[in-house]
């Protein structure tokens, strides 16, 4: 199973991509996560990613599509993968040659993702996670990533979910539409 969650930062994608990992049985991989190790590295790529992400903004498509697709090149992503915060772009989604078999939509409104995200605003957990950084990164969703969406909605592997329940109702309604595809 190939398998992307998007959603706007605080959708829970993390929180939904480990459990269904679990049981699917296939690794989750976030890009976010990828780009935040990258950024700790002391090398002229890790010292760009930390900039572009700490502002905010978003890696260059080219970019972005060579480091996701390096990664899936992986062995333990052979047999499939749950991949979230990728891709944010229409040009990502149309240049991305891995396969998907469904693309998960985790529906939150910009003020419920606010809300989750200013207890890790507060907690300091994040370097990237100032005021200033969330409010871009929802911008460029709004303008970047909702028509990814739609363009994953035509191509017919778009399953909506609302984002706004509890984690086990979330879970069990994606496992549902996972299950009705099958």
């Amino acid at each position: 199973m190939k398998l992307i969650i998007i959603g706007i930062q605080g959708a829970g994608k993390s929180t939904q991509g480990n459990l269904l990992s679990e049981k699917l049985k296939v690794p989750y991989l976030s890009s976010g996560h990828i780009f935040r190790q990258m950024a700790k590295e002391k090398t002229p790529a890790g010292r760009y990613i930390k900039e572009v992400v700490n502002s905010g903004a978003l890696i260059p498509d080219d970019k972005t599509l060579e480091i996701i697709e390096d990664y899936l090149g992986r062995s333990e992503y052979q047999t499939g993968y749950i991949l979230d915060g990728f891709p944010r772009t229409v040009a990502q989604a149309k240049k991305f040659t891995n396969g998907i078999d469904k693309v998960v939509y985790l529906k939150v409104s910009d003020k419920e993702a606010l809300w989750r995200l200013s207890g890790r605003f507060e907690e300091g957990i994040r370097e990237d996670n100032t005021l200033q950084a969330l409010r871009k990164r929802i911008e460029l969703f709004h303008e970047k990533t909702e028509p990814v969406i739609s363009y994953f909605r035509r191509r017919g592997i778009l399953v909506e979910i609302d984002g706004e329940r509890s984690i086990n109702a979330i879970f069990k309604d994606i496992i549902s539409h996972i299950n009705k595809s099958r």
